[in-house]
């Protein structure tokens, strides 16, 4: 999304507001994940628009994809890594893991959740710049097809948890600049549910 912020201007407000270190078992003091692992990017198809993304699958069977750090895929003739990425803030940079402001572009970002108990009738907490798809444990749970610019919160979706281990794959589309996604579980109260760890593998 086109907008006057740049990475270094947000990693430096994120210093400034003391948000920039992550807290214990994959999330922060507000409950936003902060481990993840991140493909990108796959540039968009010519003549595609953000708004397309959605609908179109970069990666066959991307509902059940579950990667480990070090795994290979090829997208469109070129090898992409998926690589652990610690996020600075509350969200995670796609621009800042590439080390570029990359546009017309997608990425996928994958965390393992893991739950001591089931959690029935909760939320799950989005925000994206820009469009976003979002899964958990291999069922779509939001389609978000405007572009837009990061807010905590934006989107607010129903959700379980499973005991044990669960799977989000969080796909964003970044049109222009600034490339991000967060998410945060809470309960219907927008209490964040802390008795959670996430990692990057399944463990």
């Amino acid at each position: 999304m086109r907008r006057v912020s740049s990475v270094l201007a947000a990693t430096a407000l994120l210093l400034l507001t003391g948000r920039a270190v992550p807290g214990k078992g994959g999330l922060d003091e507000e409950g936003f994940i902060t481990t993840w692992l991140l493909l990108a990017p796959i540039p968009l198809d010519k003549g595609q628009s953000g708004a397309d993304v959605p609908g179109k699958e970069q990666i066959p069977g991307e509902a059940k994809l579950r990667p480990k750090a070090g795994d290979k895929v090829k997208v469109n003739g070129k090898k992409l890594v998926w690589k652990v990425y610690q996020a600075k803030g509350y969200f995670f940079d796609v621009n800042d893991f590439l080390g570029k402001v990359t546009e017309d572009s997608v990425a996928y970002a994958v965390c393992y959740i893991h739950a001591d108990r089931a959690l029935p009738d909760i939320q799950l907490r989005t925000g994206s710049d820009d469009q976003a798809v979002v899964y958990l444990n291999g069922k779509q749970v939001l389609k978000q097809a405007e572009d837009r610019e990061l807010t905590k919160d934006d989107d607010i979706t129903d959700v379980s948890l499973q005991k044990g281990v669960n799977v989000l794959m969080f796909k964003v589309v970044n049109e222009k600049e600034d490339w991000s996604g967060c998410a945060r579980f809470t309960d219907k109260n927008g209490q964040v549910i802390k008795k959670l760890k996430v990692t990057s593998a399944r463990e």
